[in-house]
């Protein structure tokens, strides 16, 4: 901002910020002819100026007035600090030289005579304790029987307690070592009870004991056991895994190395289908980290579970009319509270259940039907066929290949040993162990679901059958029959 016209020049008087702009850096106002800087009447304050950077002022020699600042030389009247030089006189402390007659220490080698204490030896009296030793050493080498170390001198000592082991080997106890508690041949654990076995004349109901937990097999893989059809009975399942050692009373794997295979159908029908699939699936875990396994076939049930939960009431072509899955899913014993608790999880797991198998020279599939052979001549082609049909989720798809998994009986009647080995030529192996079809269908046996006594399936293992080629598994725990779990291969 500007004067305004026929104003005098503002004035400044010298404060800091003319260190920082000196007065003859100063523009003058308009109208007003340029004047020359004035010299301060105080000197001291020209901190920092340069005349010779100072513009076009004729006037500027005026400054040469200014070289009296050089007064200010009157400050190196401070050189009298040179003065200061005085302080040489310090060096008298060179006096201090003298406690270089601190050397008097060197008197110190006196100490030099401390070795005196070499005749600390003295002590090489001590050996007389080693004498010492040897008088108690006579008893030592009695109760040692010829031990020549001296120290055992001490293990008397320790005698007190070598009666308690010596007692505890007198009197072993196969429970917990309070004998005094409990009779002789008692036994602590309810894993060595007896087991009482159909047709012992006690007649007396008891639940029986886990058998012993199957023994490993070397470096190999550990023995092999199947398990039929749950469908939803999963107390029974429990009991019976139990009864093979391969869980313990809480349910857990206690089998080692083992292999368990479910050949499928885990849901419908039962009371706890979804609580039989969290099993299988914990137990899985639970193999594979003691160094065996626990793996499941798909069943029919698998797929027509899958299809009412993704597909519900939709059309799909029967072949013999409309139908739908859920429909369907109701008719075989679909179980609402399975259908409520049912998640992705048990969703993801099943649909990557592989159909066939070969272990040990066995074929395991879930149903007794040539039907695996229209999808695929080899078992990783038939599972991977199948696989892709549940990832396309097509309705009709899965509706066609639950269908054709639900057919049964291809191995009972005559033509069952050449269906047999048609399937055994394909996909290799000496037997087919399947599920599905229940052994009191295929022996023709008339079986309900009331449970009575005289009207219970006698069913007490696997039924060989077709010229002993196919074995079948599904116990017909649905009709009071019997949840199978066996070892394989069977024994002749």
């Amino acid at each position: 901002m500007t004067q305004g016209a026929g104003q005098d020049p503002v004035e400044r008087t010298a404060t800091l910020r003319d260190f920082r702009v000196p007065p003859y850096a100063r523009v003058p106002v308009q109208g007003t002819p340029a004047e020359p800087p004035a010299a301060p009447a105080d000197p001291t304050l020209h901190l920092g100026t340069r005349p010779a950077a100072y513009p076009e002022p004729v006037t500027f020699p005026e400054p040469p007035a200014r070289p009296e600042p050089p007064v200010r030389p009157e400050p190196v009247a401070y050189a009298e600090p040179p003065a200061r030089p005085e302080p040489p006189v310090r060096p008298e402390p060179t006096p201090h030289p003298e406690p270089v007659g601190y050397a008097e220490p060197s008197a110190r080698p006196e100490p030099a005579a401390y070795p005196e204490p070499a005749s600390y030896p003295e002590p090489t009296p001590r050996p007389e304790p080693a004498a010492y030793r040897e008088t108690a050493a006579p008893a030592a080498h009695a109760s040692a029987a010829g031990h020549t170390v001296a120290p055992v001198a001490a293990v008397p000592q320790a005698a007190p307690a070598s009666p308690v082991v010596t007692a505890h080997a007198a009197a072993p106890h196969p429970g917990s070592g309070y004998p005094a508690d409990f009779p002789d041949g008692y036994t602590p654990t309810e894993r060595d009870l007896p087991v009482i076995q159909r047709g012992d004349t006690l007649q007396v109901p008891v639940t029986p004991a886990a058998a012993p937990a199957p023994a490993p097999t070397g470096d190999g893989p550990g023995p092999l056991f199947v398990v039929g059809d749950v469908h939803g009975y999963l107390d029974e399942l429990v009991a019976a895994l139990r009864a093979q050692g391969l869980v313990d009373e809480n349910g857990g794997w206690a089998a080692g190395n083992a292999r368990l295979w479910f050949l499928g159908d885990f849901t419908d029908r039962g009371p706890d289908g979804i609580g039989v699939i969290d099993l299988v699936m914990r137990l899985s875990a639970e193999a594979a980290a003691a160094g065996g396994y626990c793996k499941a076939l798909m069943g029919n049930h698998e797929l027509l579970l899958i299809g009412a939960k993704r597909f519900g009431d939709t059309p799909v072509n029967s072949g013999a009319g409309t139908a739908t899955f859920q429909a369907a899913w109701l008719l075989n014993g679909g179980q609402k509270h399975d259908m409520d608790r049912l998640q992705d999880v048990h969703l993801q797991w099943m649909s990557r259940l592989d159909a066939v198998v070969s272990e040990d020279d066995h074929l395991l599939l879930h149903s007794d039907t040539t039907a695996y052979l229209e999808y695929g001549e080899t078992i990783e082609d038939v599972n991977e066929t199948v696989h892709e049909i549940i990832r396309r989720n097509d309705a009709d798809e899965v509706w066609d290949l639950f269908r054709k998994f639900t057919k049964r009986f291809a191995f009972r009647d005559e033509g069952g040993p050449q269906a047999v080995q048609e399937l055994l030529g394909t996909y290799g192996g000496s037997r087919i162990v399947h599920g599905h079809s229940p052994i009191p269908y295929l022996l023709g046996q008339v079986g309900t679901e009331d449970g009575e006594e005289d009207s219970r399936p006698a069913v007490e293992g696997p039924h060989v059958y077709a010229d002993g080629l196919a074995i079948a598994m599904d116990g017909g725990v649905t009709m009071a029959g019997k949840l199978l779990v066996v070892q394989l291969p069977l024994a002749d």
